[in-house]
């Protein structure tokens, strides 16, 4: 009996081990915004592929830039696109390039915690830019009331919270305020990191919102799944056609629009304050960050493979999430540029 049970176990054993050989291991990092997304392609594709498996570890744009430039992992992710100095930092170190695939849409939201207001409120750009700025430090500042008739808002200080490590989502804050605030753009300008005139810093989007959800009287942008999914009221924005629009999926679709028919071939394009009534004025692409070249051939092939289904039907699992499908243009567009994985 000692035999069989000790042959049993050597057969076990050896199975584990096969099966750990045939088990392809991708790895990946960076952004949050589109982690819940992520999290459910990767499960999706891995019951459809089981020999496939893709770990992705959720620590924003500039980490998931970081390590993909420094190759400790097969793909990075990021909400905002990397900037020509990243890219060139990139290719000396490899000797190839890095190419953008966009992989869903979605909206940055200003969301707030104000003790006893449950409304939605209208934030005008002027106003955020100003609240961010550390200029308009009252709730009942009249920037903040003016567009809000007929709500209380306290004579409290304002509380501004903003991500702590480099996001993409705070580049596309940022892009989006340094197109209507030209003091902004002068003065802080645009990027995953920035140097904060005012605020506290939250570590990623979970960290972001538990700060405001935690902080009476604060502020702070988050994606809007996050906003959604911890019931925490957010606002509607002002556009660039002076119309209100709550962050919604077809808002984010009507941002993206103009950009979809006119999308460069390296895919880095901004839709923040995009014209249009129906346009949500924060809204962006996110962006898998994949290596031109490989030496791992199975790895390519697999990634490949995963990019392909991701624009076909994982654009599916999209609207579920609280992610815009990518516009027809933009997903044709991107199936030829799969070829360019080498």
């Amino acid at each position: 009996m000692k035999r069989i049970a000790g042959m049993l176990l050597v057969v076990v054993a050896l199975a584990g081990i096969l099966w750990a050989a045939s088990t392809l291991s991708i790895t990946g990092a960076g952004a949050t915004f589109p982690y819940p997304m992520y999290s459910k392609w990767f499960d999706e594709y891995h019951k459809k592929n089981a020999n496939i498996e893709i770990n992705y570890q959720s620590i924003g744009s500039g980490g998931g830039i970081k390590q993909i430039t420094e190759g400790t992992v097969d793909f990075g992710a990021s909400d905002g696109p990397m900037n020509d100095e990243q890219l060139k930092a990139y290719a000396d170190k490899h000797g190839f390039g890095i190419l953008h695939f966009p992989t869903v849409m979605g909206a940055v939201v200003p969301f707030y915690n104000v003790p006893g207001v449950s409304a939605e409120l209208n934030f005008t750009p002027e106003a955020l830019a100003g609240i961010f700025l550390g200029k308009i430090t009252k709730w009942n500042d009249p920037a903040i009331t003016g567009p809000n008739k007929g709500i209380t808002l306290p004579a409290s200080d304002i509380v501004v919270v903003h991500r702590a490590e480099g996001s993409g989502t705070t580049y596309c804050w940022t892009d989006y305020l340094s197109k209507v605030s030209d003091e902004w753009k002068t003065k802080v300008g645009k990027g995953g990191s920035v140097n904060w005139p005012v605020g506290l810093g939250g570590k990623g989007s979970e960290g972001v919102t538990g700060t405001v959800k935690n902080t009476p009287n604060s502020i702070s942008y988050v994606e809007l799944i996050y906003a959604e999914s911890n019931k925490i009221p957010y606002g509607s924005v002002k556009n660039s056609d002076g119309v209100f629009v709550k962050a919604s999926l077809a808002a984010v679709s009507a941002a993206a629009s103009g950009a979809a028919k006119e999308m460069p071939d390296d895919f880095r394009v901004s839709i923040t304050n995009a014209p249009g009534k129906a346009s949500y004025p924060i809204s962006t692409f996110t962006w898998l960050l994949i290596p031109e070249k490989f030496t791992d051939t199975a790895k390519r092939d697999a990634i490949k493979g995963f990019l392909t289904w991701a624009l076909a039907d994982g654009q599916n699992y999209a609207e579920a999430l609280s992610y815009a499908k990518l516009p027809k243009e933009v997903v044709a567009k991107e199936s030829k540029a799969i070829s360019k994985i080498q």
